[in-house]
């Protein structure tokens, strides 16, 4: 069923949400000839650590996601501030309408309709807006979700893991966080594996299935 999928859009709020939430399932995709496009909302400037460059991340998502097979011109970086993206709602649900109409995806992936991340709400809450009769799958960052509806998964090869996993280790100013730990990020992959009578897998929640 994967397969049917020609263009899929990729919406994270801040640049490496969608590395951990559906990282394995961009190389799967990319692997069976879809699309694959990434649109970063904010490259966080004011969250960097002081020894890094305030612009670091944009120089990693970019490194990142060509390891996962997104070609340079499917990334697209906006500059939204960390945090205070329910100010521009407006604007970022313009930037998805655009973003629609240039792309047409088929399938859209965003953080959890559960997420309590203040700008992963917006993007969210945008989202379902801007995409409607568009299947759209919600990725899941634990760390996040109080709940999470495992409704969806994407079963993966291990190549897919430790490309996901190499992807996000070119996220050099983001590796003291807990959830860059390469035995959780193999170990949620199992976790969802086993669930799905896989070896590995990614999970997420459906709110919309086109067919």
């Amino acid at each position: 069923m994967i397969k049917q999928f020609k263009k899929a859009l990729v919406l994270a709020p801040h640049t490496d949400d969608g590395e951990f939430g559906c990282g394995g399932t961009i190389n799967r995709l990319v692997e069976s000839g879809c699309e694959v496009y990434y649109a970063a909302f904010s490259p966080c400037r004011q969250s960097v650590p002081p020894q890094f460059p305030p612009d670091i991340l944009i120089t990693e998502v970019k490194a990142a996601t060509q390891v996962l097979g997104v070609k340079p011109e499917h990334l697209t970086i906006f500059d939204y501030d960390v945090r205070m993206f329910n100010y521009r709602r407006q604007d970022i649900l313009d930037d998805m309408l655009r973003l629609k109409k240039q792309i047409q995806p088929d399938l859209v992936f965003m953080p959890s309709v559960n997420d309590v991340h203040q700008d992963h709400q917006a993007i969210t809450n945008e989202g379902l807006r801007a995409y409607k009769g568009t299947t759209i799958l919600c990725y899941e960052l634990m760390w996040n979700n109080n709940n999470f509806n495992t409704a969806c998964y994407v079963s993966l090869e291990e190549r897919h893991v430790n490309t996901k996993i190499e992807a996000i280790t070119r996220y050099e100013s983001q590796g003291n966080r807990p959830y860059s730990d390469v035995d959780f990020l193999k170990g949620q992959a199992r976790v969802r594996g086993v669930q799905s009578g896989n070896q590995y897998a990614e999970a997420f929640e459906v709110i919309r299935l086109c067919l």
